[in-house]
């Protein structure tokens, strides 16, 4: 039996969204190397078609461009140079004996089937990308070693790819999922038709590949869907038919299996519909499945797997997880294997936060997703507002009813045919005083419509996307508001993974007009977050672009609607793999700094941070901002320099000390990747503390959109994230980790503009406050959401730690550039500030506890 596709299983496991991860960059001495272009199509019919075009004399750019899946088509394919020696075996083996000119054969990856062409060196140097970040999705780096691509994202995502979809079918929501139904059951069909031994394929074409990978395909379909039984059923028979002794293929299957149990163990024991403690790594108290059979199965295949390859840090992982879903960790895993828990231990208690989103009646199960707190029918209370990578969820409204609990209101808000969307942020667009709502669509996906959502003032929304002129489909997470012109109305950037960058400038009557390229900001990159700052304070906002392989982009604003790309100059480019980002000022000392994640779908890596081993993958960074227009890093300084895998991310004041914290949510599509989200307390400004264990948030599931507010109006900041992966199996419930209390002052500002833009997205405040012993310092905030992936309130929750008084609160307003300033201003309080006003207006909001006369039942039974 032929189990050729799965040799190199250890190396990187790409899918349709994460061709990155067969690169990273090469560092040392420059390799010998060759131009590369690469065309990837979902299936092997279609490839061979390409290469027949081919060897008639095709342009390879041309079909690249017209074919190709991979997100280098718009450059006709070209990866840039590359040296042979760091590409994957099967690559590399495609390649080899190629001189300028010649074609590979058709070569199977994991996002698809490849043909490479190696460029001669005198036509490579006349190639005049427009892509500064050229994608090299062949090679693994170094020692990195991959997550295990279990969940069969790829395959649903090549299924999807090739599926017969009619014209502008990326404009309506109700055709995408449909697509995305109809595919998915399609391609299982096909599957189970070549594999039908009695020949139901009709007595057509033989099956595509041999019937091991076809099975195992199959079983990845299922895994994806959350049948779990079906795909272990597919997997057995994999493994049983003769690949017990298989080398890299036995191994591949042994840790498929024990995942797959694992998470059917999971899903058995509600793990993913009613999360509690036991979701919690280490778990804070001793917690036993009550069904144990599959965690048990799990953990025979990973012993099994670790007999071959004990020095495997990802599956050691996995068994240490396994054995806590029986509450036998650590004493229970064998010493050679166990993980100790003094590697995740807090240095700091910051109380525990207790998960109350149940009680709280947010009865959400869901896949990655978006969320937004804020105010939407402005009755003082903040509401929550949910989307989903799933394509046929649609968007969810949950009404503060000012009791301790939400009701759904989705379908009076008009959100019912508001399907899909990984992000959504805030703003008031129109100035008419009432928030707006733009989901963001297509991100790791393909291009998609975006939709712009009007708030009606009276609790719905109407889609005008078409009108205001943002109806063009891209393929997006992140987007950001900022006034690039300080006109007062809120201008739109908007990332993109496979076409320019967009900035859509607001005319003021309700519609846009896209000024990328006028504006000089239309680069192509696989973009992952766009953030905004004043980061020179000069008085108009920059932007920051993160992209998942290749340099970051700093663009600063030359106040004529164009900007300057100084990312090199400023020292901001890295990481090469970047994801989650944004602008914040944590050192309180006037000048917005800038945080970025790296991301490498490596559990290995995470493991060997948190073991203090060597890792291969670049750590995130946080750049000082030193008041010249430059940045220096300071990662290692302030104990940042560690590897994570995180996805959603936001920033808040968890103990109201005044220095901003951080709270990232782990993970990959895989559901081999399982890992702690991570809670990292600011210690004034000085350096970062992990806080994960004390305050009971590292909730194993995969981490997307995370907000920060004061949810429940009593001083201090909650914690709410959707928490769900890239596939419907692993649909998981909403978490509202409320704050236990710190005993900190605080103050709230609402502000409210006039000339600046009436949610006051770009205004700073600084409050300065004075201390016992008289010492005094300022605290510095910037009105805006947050991070670029979650959405806090626009409201502004400033922590004072335990000041004695507010000296003064001063706000600078960036359309009128105006000042204000307001002495004798109370403590523990919130207020609304208008622009030009001589005085605050003081809010009367009523704290009330989160679950209300639900929460105590709720919070006493045990989720298992």
């Amino acid at each position: 039996m032929v189990f050729g596709r799965y040799r190199n299983w250890i190396m990187p496991a790409a899918t349709v969204w994460l061709v990155f991860f067969l690169l990273a960059a090469a560092t040392g001495a420059e390799p010998a190397s060759i131009s590369v272009r690469i065309i990837v199509v979902a299936t092997r019919e279609r490839a061979e078609n390409i290469a027949e075009q081919l060897s008639k004399g095709a342009d390879f750019a041309a079909l690249a461009r017209e074919k190709s899946t991979d997100s280098t088509a718009a450059e006709g394919g070209y990866m840039g140079r590359v040296d042979p020696a760091t590409l994957r075996e099967e690559l590399r083996d495609a390649l080899r004996g190629l001189g300028p000119g010649q074609v590979s054969q058709v070569v199977k990856i994991p996002s698809g089937y490849a043909l490479l062409e190696v460029l001669a060196k005198d036509e490579s140097s006349t190639i005049n990308s427009a892509n500064p970040n050229q994608y090299l999705p062949l090679a693994g780096r170094g020692g990195l070693r991959y997550s295990a691509a279990i969940g069969g994202v790829s395959e649903a995502d090549a299924a999807m790819q090739v599926f017969p979809k009619p014209s502008g079918w990326g404009q309506d929501l109700h055709q995408i999922c449909t697509a995305r139904q109809q595919s998915l059951a399609g391609a299982a069909e096909r599957l189970q038709s070549w594999l039908d031994p009695a020949g139901s394929n009709g007595g057509g074409s033989p099956p595509p590949a041999d019937p091991a990978e076809l099975l195992y395909d199959l079983a990845q379909l299922e895994a994806y869907e959350g049948h779990m039984d079906a795909a272990i059923k597919s997997w057995e028979e994999v493994y049983n038919g003769g690949l017990r002794d298989k080398g890299d293929a036995t191994l591949q299957l042994q840790e498929a299996l024990g995942v797959a149990y694992l998470h059917k163990s999971e899903m058995e024991n509600g793990a993913y519909t009613s999360a509690g403690d036991g979701c919690s790594f280490p778990p804070p108290r001793r917690i036993a499945y009550q069904k144990p059979a599959s965690s048990e199965t799990a953990i025979r295949y990973f012993m099994q797997f670790l007999d071959k390859k004990p020095e495997d840090l990802e599956v050691r992982w996995l068994l240490n997880v396994a054995y806590a879903t029986l509450g036998k960790y650590p004493e229970g895993v064998p010493a050679k294997y166990v993980i100790p828990p003094s590697v995740f231990a807090s240095k700091e208690d910051v109380g525990h936060f207790v998960d109350v989103a149940a009680a709280a009646g947010i009865n959400l199960i869901s896949m990655a997703g978006g969320i937004i707190v804020d105010d939407f029918d402005n009755d003082g209370l903040l509401d929550i507002v949910t989307s989903s990578y799933d394509m046929c969820e649609h968007l969810h409204f949950f009404h503060n009813n000012g009791d301790g609990t939400f009701s759904d209101r989705s379908a009076q808000a008009g959100f019912l045919d508001q399907l899909g969307g990984l992000n959504i942020i805030q703003a008031d667009y129109n100035n008419d005083g009432c928030m707006d709502i733009l989901v963001i669509r297509g991100g790791w996906q393909f291009p998609m419509r975006m939709s712009l959502l009007r708030n009606n003032c009276d609790g719905t929304f109407t889609d005008v996307t078409r009108e205001a002129g943002l109806s063009e489909a891209v393929s997006s997470q992140s987007a950001v508001w900022a006034d690039i012109d300080n006109d007062g109305f809120l201008d739109l950037f908007v990332a993109n993974e496979r076409g320019p960058l967009h900035l859509f400038r607001n005319r003021g009557d309700g519609t846009f007009e896209d000024i990328s390229r006028a504006a000089g900001v239309d680069a192509r990159g696989f973009a992952k977050a766009v953030v905004a700052a004043d980061y020179d304070n000069d008085g108009f906002p920059d932007f920051y672009v993160s992209n998942l392989n290749g340099d970051n982009l700093l663009y600063h604003n030359n106040h004529d609607r164009t900007f300057t790309e100084v990312g090199k100059q400023a020292g901001v480019q890295q990481p090469w793999a970047s994801f989650a980002a944004w602008f914040f000022d944590y050192d309180n000392d006037g000048l917005p700094d800038l945080f970025v994640t790296s991301y490498y779908l490596s559990t290995d890596e995470v493991i060997r941070s948190y073991l203090g081993l060597p890792v291969h993958a670049e750590s995130l960074k946080l750049y000082k901002n030193l008041g010249n227009g430059s940045f220096r890093d300071v990662t290692k300084e302030v104990g940042l320099d560690r590897v994570y895998m995180p996805m959603g991310a936001n920033f808040g004041d968890i103990d109201n000390d005044g220095f901003p914290d951080i709270y990232m949510g782990m993970g990959n599509p895989s559901y081999a990747s399982i890992l702690p989200h991570v809670l990292l307390r600011n210690q004034e400004g000085k350096a970062f503390v992990d806080v994960t264990t004390s305050s009971g948030t590292g909730d194993l599931h995969k981490g997307h959109g995370v907000a920060f507010a004061d949810i429940d109006n009593d001083g201090d900041e909650d914690i709410l994230t959707v928490t769900g992966g890239a596939v419907t199996g692993d649909a998981h419930a909403f978490r509202l980790y409320e704050n236990p209390g710190n005993g900190n002052h605080w103050i709230n500002l609402h502000l409210v503009g006039v000339k600046t833009n009436r949610a006051a997205i770009g205004a700073r405040i600084k409050v300065t406050v004075e201390e016992k012993g008289k010492t005094t310092r300022s605290i510095h905030r910037t009105v805006g959401s947050g991070g670029s992936f979650g959405a806090s309130p626009l409201e502004q929750h400033i922590g004072l730690g335990k000041s004695t008084r507010i000296m003064s609160l001063e706000i600078w307003w960036p359309t009128s550039n105006t000042h204000q300033s307001f002495t004798s201003v109370g403590l523990d309080q919130f207020l609304e500030i208008k622009e030009f006003a001589k005085d605050y207006v003081k809010l009367e909001r009523r704290p009330y506890r989160l679950g209300g006369a639900k929460r105590e039942a709720a919070l006493a039974q045990d989720w298992r």
